[in-house]
């Protein structure tokens, strides 16, 4: 560097910057508005590759240069998640509303870790209407995070906490007189029993409880385990429902499992990462129906609420009881009365990150676009989509259910063939560019599995896959 180089990092032709900007902006929306008309995914090769495994730049090169990259390099060999027959996983499509609010963000550049400032009061804007959704009274907290699994994980600490109290922050685990207990069901995701290990408590202690013909947790079974653990000397203090389980889209029966917990004293948390947001449609709301009840709740607005990753989210009843689990006393977190540090709480009170970037507005932006009502009718057609599918699949002379549609996924298979069958089908359809399913374990044989969240999914998307795989097994 020369001492005639500017040492800030902002460009030397702001008309230029703007240009290739806008110009990078139109060839992401045409990216979006033409996903139909590309291969849902396609393997990156071997040029590709190598491009990303060169050694650090130490001298700058032409934005226009950075962009052509991008556009060769990356865009081609994104997830596929956007493609209407994306199937595969729980991935969400976004919007274009989104698409612009990260933008939006990224200029901006807030940290939303704390102080006084407007991304602190989008924030808890966000935390008003989830509490409206789920029934919440005034005085809930939330806390925007990178998914449900870091979700379940913050919950597990605020029951933990809660149920051992809050000097037990610094004083650990072996203070406690017995050893505490959580319960689950055995279809719970695995994020869960991970938890339970971050937390210092051990999957060991998380009873997996047993589930019926539907895959939805035995109401009768976890009150016999908790019974069993009181007389064992154990403290029972969690049990996680799951309304949405990653495998079928089973919801426990969340009224029943409150009235339990309630009876015994123990934090009832929602796993909703799946299912929870089917609350914004109503022909759907009865399914979650006992989650009002609920001590706290895990979602993901980046799934069915299609705001662009990350956007998961923890709602819990109790404000004081989730800032009791976080709050620290630093000096340099230090509160006044007026200036950017004011404020009572903020967000790096209630979870463990003090950087944190503005998930909320992507968020806001959403729903202030869309509307609750219409982001809860795709929701509904992604479900409806996943009864037309099951349909295909029943009347076929090919395929047959392995589990029964609760919500929007739908798990089949070849019959009379062996789950190595299904697993190649899957892979093929993903190496041709047709669709995206993906393959799960049910009753110890893999099936085909398809989770149906994208709103740009239509009928004919269903017909073309179950078309295409058919023919597929015909020649398998």
């Amino acid at each position: 560097m020369t001492s005639r180089e500017p040492r800030d990092l902002d460009p030397a032709d702001w008309s230029e910057f703007r240009r290739l900007a806008h110009a990078a902006l139109d060839e992401v929306i045409t990216h979006v508005q033409s996903i139909r008309e590309k291969p849902v995914w396609q393997r990156a090769p071997d040029e590709t590759r190598q491009r990303f495994a060169q050694p650090l730049p130490h001298g700058p090169r032409d934005l226009s240069d950075v962009l052509a990259d991008v556009r060769t390099h990356v865009a081609p060999f994104a997830t596929g998640n956007l493609h209407p027959r994306f199937m595969g996983w729980a991935h969400g499509a976004g919007t274009p509303a989104g698409m612009v609010a990260e933008m939006i963000a990224a200029g901006l550049n807030m940290n939303c870790g704390g102080r006084d400032h407007i991304g602190i009061d989008v924030e808890r804007q966000i935390v008003r209407w989830m509490s409206e959704a789920f029934g919440y009274p005034q005085g809930a907290s939330g806390l925007f995070l990178t998914g449900s699994s870091m979700a379940n994980f913050l919950a597990v600490i605020v029951a933990k906490t809660n149920a051992i109290g809050a000097e037990t922050r610094e004083a650990g685990l072996r203070r406690t007189e017995r050893q505490l207990a959580a319960y689950t069901s055995a279809e719970a995701h695995s994020c869960i029993a991970q938890a339970m290990q971050l937390a210092g408590i051990g999957s060991e202690h998380l009873r997996r409880i047993d589930t019926d013909s539907l895959g939805r947790m035995r109401p009768d079974t976890l009150k016999a385990a908790i019974r069993a653990d009181r007389d064992a000397g154990f403290l029972p203090f969690l049990v996680v429902a799951t309304a949405g389980t990653v495998n079928t889209g089973a919801i426990d029966p969340l009224s029943d499992i409150a009235r339990i917990a309630s009876a015994d004293g123990l934090w009832f948390h929602v796993d909703g990462a799946i299912g929870a947001l089917s609350v914004f449609s109503e022909p759907l709301k009865h399914l979650t129906a006992g989650i009002e009840l609920s001590h706290s709740i895990a979602l993901d607005f980046h799934k069915w609420g299609h705001v662009p990753y990350d956007a998961g989210f923890l709602l819990v009843r109790d404000g004081a009881a989730h800032k009791r689990a976080f709050a620290s006393t630093a000096a340099y977190l230090q509160r006044s009365d007026r200036g950017l540090a004011a404020g009572e709480t903020w967000p790096c009170d209630l979870g463990p990150d003090l950087s944190r970037g503005f998930r909320a507005l992507k968020t806001w932006m959403t729903f202030e676009t869309l509307g609750s009502e219409r982001i809860g009718d795709a929701i509904l057609h992604t479900c409806e989509l996943a009864g037309y599918l099951a349909e295909r699949v029943r009347e076929s002379a090919l395929f047959e259910l392995k589990a029964p549609v609760a919500l929007n996924i739908v798990c089949f298979g070849v019959k009379g063939a062996s789950g190595a069958v299904n697993r190649d089908l899957v892979l093929d359809l993903h190496e041709l560019g047709i669709a995206a399913p993906s393959w799960t374990t049910i009753n110890g044989e893999d099936a085909i599995r398809c989770a149906i969240f994208n709103h740009r999914t239509t009928r004919s998307d269903i017909d073309l896959f179950m078309d295409a795989i058919g023919d597929m097994a015909k020649r398998a």
